[in-house]
């Protein structure tokens, strides 16, 4: 992708709140972008289609989940040793060729054309990877990461919104629905892209607070995992069953919706999701103000157990009937992407700042994703076969319970092994006590 050097230049003159705020916007835009190549199709129902009499949207969910998680493991050396000047044309390949593969979703027959969807996940699984590289390691990476991650909390909601429009009201097929609704999103995607790509490097003052981020090699990510193994061991489990009712929720929000009777309402998807993005923005950029970096690691252990509250509680009241569904969705969204996000972008570049370790937020988080991911294609086949007759809503709520109460007691876990860790590597156990240290 070509690079404008007057552009390049003039960001660079640029004070450092609008070139965060640049970063944040273009770094969203492109990650919303994606989602419409993602996500549309889960807005149909595919009602009354099997395969091997198991539902057919079932298996493309999984389809999509496999080629995502394979993406996954993959981007764990991928993004780990990218090259930053590949960075831009890297996303726009990855992009188009999922978009062509929905062209070949809709053109063939079901169920034969399951295999695009596994084929459509596995590019799209790498770019997360790829725009977060342009935020990480920076005094603002906060804030940017907690605009990016709220892209795929409302980009969820509104390309859904889009295609469920496009079923209902422009009589499209439920095939070709997801391959119009990403052609709208072709153009933006470059542009936004083309954008990014002209963020400057981190700055002297970016990289004495944060550390350097480079490319790592083989020995760098053994010695990572070394390091650090039992307390990623912990943390990647819980985020593992957290992927696992994160994605759950997304994927089969139109099911669970159904169910609830809104099932005819295209726009619940965006009722629901934009509180969930503001709220979750909110509390996740407000962790800029903690300069400290192993204050801020052990407040996002905080942040991830409040989260599992309010999942908890919100499901509670939901089942004794004291809130209404459409209550249920949005807290219950709000709690789970509280707990989520910040292993998305703040707790591992946390992690690195605090521990000063050669490292890069793309490498850990892909070996959680991998993992979590595949966790979710394992719990979907496991509803299926289990032969347990469960509603979707039933089968969400029993979920619920039990990821929560086990979240809740590995983030402590977690949090008590690195206060431990860092108190070992630098002797210094109070800059990890959250209670005693003003901001």
């Amino acid at each position: 992708m070509v690079v404008s050097k007057t552009w390049k230049n003039k960001l660079e003159r640029m004070p450092a709140w609008f070139i965060s705020l640049y970063a944040a916007i273009c770094s969203f835009c492109v990650y919303f972008c994606m989602y419409a190549f993602r996500k549309p199709f889960t807005a149909a129902g595919f009602e009354g289609l099997y395969f091997l009499k198991i539902d057919y949207k079932v298996w493309l969910v999984s389809a999509q989940l496999v080629g995502y998680m394979l993406s996954k493991f993959y981007g764990i050396r991928f993004i780990a040793g990218m090259q930053l000047n590949k960075r831009a044309n890297t996303i726009i390949i990855l992009i188009v060729f999922a978009w062509i593969t929905l062209f070949f979703f809709a053109i063939t027959p079901a169920p034969y054309n399951i295999i695009f969807l596994l084929l459509n996940g596995f590019p799209l699984g790498m770019i997360w990877g790829l725009v977060f590289s342009y935020l990480e390691g920076r005094r603002a990476t906060e804030f940017m990461g907690a605009v990016l991650s709220v892209s795929f909390i409302f980009s969820s909601g509104a390309v859904k919104t889009i295609g469920k429009n496009l079923i209902l009201n422009n009589h499209l097929t439920e095939f070709w629905m997801p391959f119009i609704t990403g052609s709208f999103f072709l153009i933006p995607l470059f542009l936004f892209t083309w954008l990014l790509n002209h963020m400057p490097e981190p700055t002297e003052k970016d990289i004495q607070h944060r550390c350097v981020r480079k490319p790592m090699t083989k020995e760098e990510r053994k010695n990572f995992i070394s390091l650090f193994l039992p307390g990623i061991v912990v943390i990647v489990t819980t985020y593992v069953l957290l992927t696992i009712l994160r994605d759950f929720r997304d994927n089969f929000s139109n099911e669970l919706y159904t169910e609830l009777g809104y099932g005819n309402n295209p726009d619940i998807f965006t009722i629901t999701e934009t509180p969930v993005s503001l709220i979750v923005l909110l509390c996740m950029s407000l962790l800029i103000l903690v300069k400290n970096n192993a204050r801020a690691f052990m407040l996002n252990h905080v942040i991830i157990i409040c989260g599992y509250v309010i999942t908890l509680i919100a499901t509670l009241l939901f089942a004794d009937k004291v809130i209404n569904p459409v209550w249920w969705m949005i807290l219950i969204g709000t709690g789970l992407y509280i707990s989520y996000v910040p292993f998305n972008a703040l707790y591992f570049e946390r992690m690195i700042a605090t521990y000063k370790v050669q490292s890069n937020v793309g490498f850990i988080m892909y070996i959680s994703d991998a993992f979590g991911y595949l966790g979710s294609v394992l719990i979907l086949f496991l509803k299926e076969f289990s032969g347990v007759q469960l509603s979707w809503t039933e089968f969400f709520i029993r979920a619920v319970f039990t990821v929560t109460i086990i979240g809740i007691a590995g983030t402590i876990v977690a949090a008590i092994y690195f206060k431990k860790k860092h108190r070992t590597l630098f002797g210094l156990p109070s800059t990890l006590n959250v209670t005693t240290h003003a901001v």
